[in-house]
């Protein structure tokens, strides 16, 4: 994708400061979603290997998952076939003090079934007419609707994707459907252009993101969304802890437990 601005990779001490920053910037916003009721939708879409785990794992790794709950839904059953298509997203959808980060979206029809000829390309057409309809349906409802795309090279993608397959920690991250997704990068650009421009709307735009460098990439999003969600500081007492209780006679049982073998 041109325009993607260029600059060197950062490095970790630099990246593991800043996101400890930012990391208390979002325990600050979700003390004020939860003060406020706020209701928060964050979508993420863009290439496989892109980024979009590490870059969802960064924003949750400090908060709660009671408000900021990740949504990655498995393929659709026969029976969610048979339904209307964006029902199988609708109970997921936040209510009032909870932000919701979509790892793939209803934007799945748009793409991953569109490229791999799932879905009929008269109903890929219609999809793409009504989404603003919905997002706008979402917004009047008091949703925030956030929407990035992660964007990746193709010398990038090839280089993480091969890492991937002698990777023990990785090899699960490389599903068939990666690969035959590598194969069709033009394929999968047509649907990505489509897709902007029926649902790059000025009420929920697409925020495109070069994410070649997987650590900026996480810290541009992160900075980027905090600015995109009003908050200051909930009203909260002081912590103390308070005194423990007394004893009153309790001794720790003189029982065998099973312990796990200390191999560390």
């Amino acid at each position: 994708m041109a325009g993607a601005k260029e600059a060197g990779r950062i490095k970790r001490k630099q990246y593991d400061k800043e996101l400890a920053k930012l990391h208390v910037e979002l325990v600050k916003l979700q003390e004020w979603v939860k003060h406020k009721g706020l209701k928060v939708c964050i979508v993420f879409e863009g290439r496989d290997g892109a980024g979009k785990g590490g870059t969802i794992k960064a924003i949750t790794e400090r908060v709660s998952p009671r408000v900021f709950r990740v949504i990655a839904l498995p393929a659709p059953t026969e029976r969610e076939k048979s339904q209307m298509y964006v029902q199988r997203y609708l109970p997921h959808l936040p209510a009032a003090g909870e932000v919701v980060i979509f790892d793939r979206s209803w934007y799945n029809r748009a793409g991953v079934e569109r490229v791999m000829g799932f879905t009929p390309e008269p109903v890929v057409k219609r999809f793409l007419q009504v989404v603003p309809e919905f997002e706008h349906l979402m917004i009047e409802s008091g949703i925030i609707l956030l929407k990035y795309w992660l964007e990746v090279s193709m010398e990038e993608q090839t280089r993480r994707l091969e890492a991937r397959i002698d990777d023990g920690r990785k090899i699960w991250k490389l599903s068939p459907m990666d690969l035959l997704s590598y194969s069709r990068w033009y394929d999968y650009s047509r649907a990505r252009d489509d897709m902007f421009k029926a649902t790059d709307t000025d009420f929920a735009p697409w925020y495109v993101v070069d994410s070649n460098d997987k650590r900026r990439a996480r810290l541009n999003v992160i900075t980027h969304l905090l600015g995109k969600i009003p908050y200051k500081k909930a009203p909260r007492e002081k912590v103390k802890l308070p005194k423990r209780q007394k004893a009153k006679g309790y001794r720790e049982p003189d029982y065998a437990y099973k312990r796990v073998p200390e191999k560390f």
